[in-house]
Formats: structure tokens, C-alpha cells, sequence
């Protein structure tokens, strides 16, 4: 019998990696589904302010278009057929509802500068827009925050409401190839390969947020060591690693809000 301690390269405790649909329309109705169990989430941890707030699914099948919440619905309300899909140029392909024209001018810009990512998530939650006003990135002094370590930027600018492509072309601009950029008064913006993925660093760095502002108004944090922030990082910043986070969550919300998948 081996005394040999487990490690992360052991088959058993590696991180189950995101299916691998069988088809376009498949993929389709997963994204779907993940992103309708998004909202109800964002509303359940009080992301929602007003009509403010917008996540976006690229479109398996046609590339170019994205599904999105339609305009002035609650995210507790929101269920798979509720979404919207909509064109490059901002036109309704398919669904029923308003667009929000400041949620087009951001997603379809960053959508279009990183074909890499499948989500794109961004809210006015209460911690996030509250640490945007620092026009700082996140110190590594949590375990939690260093999914971001070297990996998140910050848009130093304020462009009001977004009324046209150009800010959303700075925005995409500032993210850069990053997962997340925290935008200067304003809030958060993250994206990755799957709408789980994306979903979850929304959520863990609203978070990160809160907890970065408790520790100022408490004294003076001790940073981690660049070395350790790196290798942790390497672990939880990943892809995958922030996929299997949302699991959990996916899986509470479908069950105590099946209609979701309406």
C-alpha cells in the first residue's frame, strides 16, 4: 500500500472539465440554461440595480450574434425563453423584448475583440461598483482573490452612460486578454469560455471586492508573495477551475428554481 500523499495530477482529484456538447444546437441550449441560471443568481445575490446589468452568450451557431437579458426584466424573472438574441449590429434575431443599447455597445465590442471568450458579464453590484472608485486593481490578500492575480486590469476613465461603440471599444481595450477589468466608477466586468466560467468570477471577485474593503477600513493588509500569488493563480485562476466553482451554484438554483429552464 503506498504511503504517498495525494497530489493534483492524481486522475481522482482533478477538476472535471466543462462537457463537450454534441452538437451546435446542443451547445446552444447549454449556454442558454447556464446563462438563464446566471440572472436568477445575480438576483438572488443582489446584483440587480434598476434596469442596470447585462450577460451575454455568444451563439454557437452564428457566431457573430449573442443571447442577452432583455431589457427591464428582473434577473429573478428571467427563464431560457426570455432571452434575446441579437445581431453585430444590434438587431433583435430572435426573442421578444427590448435590447438594452448600453449592454450592446459593450458586449458586442468586447464579444468582437476577444473571439476567445463565450460570456461576457457585467453588473453594478454594491462591493464592485464601490471598489471601481479607487481606480485601483485587486491586492493579493486573500487565497480567493489570486484567481485574479495578474490577470484583471482597470479602466482609469469614466465615459457616463455607454451611448456609443467607441466606449465600448475602450472598455474591450482596457480588459485586454485579462478575465476581468474593474471599470473606474462604475463596476465589474468579466469573461471567459463558457458562461459558467464567466459567471463565477463575476461573483468571486464582487467578493474579492468586499473583502479587500473590509481589510482597508480594518488597518493595513499583508500582501501575498508574488511566488505564492503565481502558484496559486496557476490553480484557481484557470478556465476550468472557475467553471467547476458555478457547479455547486448552478445546481442549488435549478433546484429550487426549476422554471428557470422555461
Amino acid at each position: 500500500m503506498s504511503t504517498a500523499l495525494p497530489t493534483f495530477d492524481d486522475p481522482a482529484y482533478r477538476v472535471p472539465a466543462p462537457p463537450v456538447a454534441d452538437s451546435p444546437e446542443e451547445e446552444r441550449l447549454r449556454r442558454k440554461r447556464e446563462l438563464a441560471a446566471t440572472f436568477r443568481l445575480f438576483g438572488k445575490f443582489g446584483f440587480g440595480e434598476g434596469v442596470g446589468g447585462h450577460v451575454t452568450a455568444r451563439d454557437p451557431i452564428h457566431p457573430t450574434c449573442f443571447w442577452v437579458n432583455p431589457f427591464g426584466v428582473p434577473f429573478e424573472h428571467i427563464r431560457v425563453s426570455d432571452l434575446l438574441l441579437v445581431d453585430e449590429n444590434g438587431r433583435l434575431v430572435q426573442g421578444e423584448g427590448l435590447v438594452n443599447l448600453a449592454g450592446f455597445y459593450i458586449h458586442s465590442r468586447v464579444h468582437a475583440a476577444r473571439p476567445d471568450v463565450q460570456a461576457v458579464a457585467h453588473a453594478h453590484s454594491l462591493h464592485g461598483k464601490t471598489f471601481s472608485a479607487f481606480g485601483r486593481p485587486l491586492d493579493p490578500i486573500t487565497q480567493d482573490s489570486l484567481a485574479f492575480y495578474d490577470d484583471h486590469s482597470v479602466y482609469d476613465g469614466f465615459g457616463g452612460l455607454v451611448f456609443d461603440p467607441e466606449e465600448g471599444n475602450r472598455i474591450a481595450k482596457a480588459l485586454g486578454d485579462h478575465k476581468a477589468v474593474i471599470l473606474q466608477n462604475h463596476g465589474l466586468l468579466t469573461v471567459g469560455r463558457t458562461v459558467a466560467e464567466t459567471a463565477w468570477w463575476f461573483i468571486s471577485m464582487e467578493r474579492s471586492c468586499q473583502s479587500q474593503l473590509l481589510a482597508m477600513a480594518a488597518g493595513d493588509p499583508i500582501l501575498i508573495d508574488e511566488a505564492e500569488a503565481r502558484q496559486v493563480s496557476s490553480v484557481t485562476g484557470t478556465p476550468g477551475f472557475g467553471w467547476f466553482n458555478f457547479q455547486p451554484l448552478q445546481q442549488k438554483i435549478l433546484r429550487l428554481e426549476p422554471d428557470l429552464l422555461d
